[in-house]
């Protein structure tokens, strides 16, 4: 079993791993290129690199993240192994985020497949990863909703992750005879998210709810559409944008 301070520091372990508990390795899940167990690999490899990569700056290295084929050794385990290699790649990340806690400061630049974030990001990120791939194993339960409705998960999407989460989707996008796209993300009660296709770069920010949203939704639903995802239920979104605004902000928002 995880030890408690993993718990401490990654508060949504503990639903994810039981989901992945109650639930074959090789079932499938709403991410429709893994299986459970694929699901499992990309987090132990999500766990390692962001432990290696936050180590080595403490160790006064920098470090180019890798890519998926830090993946790869985990498809040689056996499901147990698997299983306890992922336990472990956690506890790994809760000691260095622990040291890095105590021996940096709050606003310390650290790079981050060539983007700058704080030591903060390291154990977000994790609980981000946490968060919605326990959505991929589970769909639209109860926790799943508040814990893509949290204001972190939203923050964390559109200002740590920015505009890595629009740059696949932007690459197929049609930008019309205006050359340009944007669409708006409104939730009840909190600022918009304002994503913009151009030739001269992609962008993702929050803004005051102003004039008409290309799509309406809960705060669980938005963060979703960030992420490439779409709720079972797809009467918890609307729009009045028309077909075209709809397609472009879905292709620009396909997930990476």
């Amino acid at each position: 079993m995880v030890i408690g301070r993993v718990l401490d520091t990654l508060p949504e372990w503990e639903a994810f791993a039981h989901a992945v508990r109650t639930r074959r390795p090789d079932a499938g899940t709403w991410c429709e290129a893994w299986t459970t167990r694929d699901i499992v690999i990309h987090q132990a490899g999500n766990a390692e690199e962001l432990a290696r990569v936050l180590a080595a700056h403490l160790a006064g290295e920098s470090v180019e993240t890798r890519g998926l084929d830090r993946e790869k050794p985990y498809r040689e385990l056996t499901d147990s192994e698997l299983w306890t290699a992922f336990i472990n790649r956690c506890e790994q990340l809760v000691d260095i985020t622990e040291s890095a806690a105590r021996d940096l400061s709050t606003d310390e630049v650290i790079m981050w497949t060539g983007r700058p974030v704080t030591p903060r990001f390291f154990a977000e990120h994790m609980r981000e990863e946490l968060v919605l791939h326990r959505w991929d194993l589970t769909g639209d339960d109860a926790t799943a909703t508040q814990a893509l409705s949290e204001p972190w998960m939203t923050r964390h999407s559109v200002r740590d992750v920015g505009n890595v989460l629009l740059d696949l989707g932007a690459t197929t996008l049609d930008l019309g005879s205006e050359g340009r796209f944007q669409g708006r993300l409104r939730a009840p009660g909190t600022d918009d998210i304002v994503v913009t296709a151009a030739p001269e770069g992609n962008n993702i920010e929050f803004a005051s709810p102003e004039g008409p949203a290309t799509i309406e939704s809960d705060l669980a639903v938005r963060t979703l559409f960030l992420w490439g995802r779409r709720p079972a239920d797809f009467t918890r979104w609307h729009s009045q944008a028309g077909p075209d605004a709809l397609r472009k902000v879905r292709t620009l928002l396909s997930g990476y």
